[in-house]
């Protein structure tokens, strides 16, 4: 997956072989699993932020180095979305990892221009036809966006298509480079079967 980070550094998974990423790395704090995917639930639907120094912190080692300036840029709500929640749980994410870094967040750089159907259920495709346009950079931050490095950060990425998403508006917004941090990673060998499981038999959040 371009440049890795923590457990599984230097190690290069069947899909960035087949289709080299844009990004330069992925620092996932776990694997999504049931241990991992109660936490991402309970402070997605359970309110609980006061997870997120704990899930921050866990997102930490896996990071690398993050020398020189670095913008520190969740992944985006739509606003209905955020009315609903009450939150962005990425821009908490996002914020913290900021905090115990000393690096920038840039909290309103990415904006979800439409909104989105749920993502669960749905394979890479037709997750990647749902988001297309979607998610834009926000036209105050361009002059700061244009030749930075990013720190993408989300709470679980599943198939990747929301970070895809993201990844087309910052390079139209010319970034130098751009890193996904994230709590949760759903492995690509197990998406499938996670796709048709229930929510509390163990299948994974869409993303969002």
């Amino acid at each position: 997956m371009g440049e890795q980070h923590g457990i599984e550094a230097d190690l290069i998974c069947a899909p960035c072989m087949a289709e080299p990423p844009k990004h330069s790395g992925i620092a996932a704090a776990t694997l999504y699993n049931e241990p991992s995917r109660a936490l991402v639930l309970a402070l997605k639907h359970g309110r609980k932020i006061g997870l997120v120094p704990m899930m921050a912190r866990m997102i930490l080692p896996r990071l690398g180095g993050l020398e020189g300036d670095w913008l520190v840029v969740p992944v985006p709500l739509h606003r209905w979305r955020l009315m609903q929640r009450g939150f962005n749980q990425s821009a908490l994410l996002g914020r913290e990892v900021a905090r115990l870094t000393g690096k920038r967040l840039l909290v309103d750089a990415l904006v979800r221009a439409k909104a989105t159907p749920s993502l669960g259920g749905l394979n890479r495709k037709a997750r990647a036809r749902a988001l297309s346009g979607a998610i834009q950079c926000n036209p105050r931050c361009l002059a700061e966006l244009a030749g930075a490095r990013v720190l993408l950060v989300d709470d679980v990425m599943t198939s990747g298509a929301t970070t895809d998403a993201c990844m087309v508006a910052l390079r139209k917004a010319k970034v130098a480079e751009v890193r996904i941090a994230c709590f949760s990673r759903v492995l690509d060998e197990a998406l499938d079967g996670l796709r048709e499981a229930p929510l509390s038999a163990g299948g994974y959040e869409s993303e969002g």
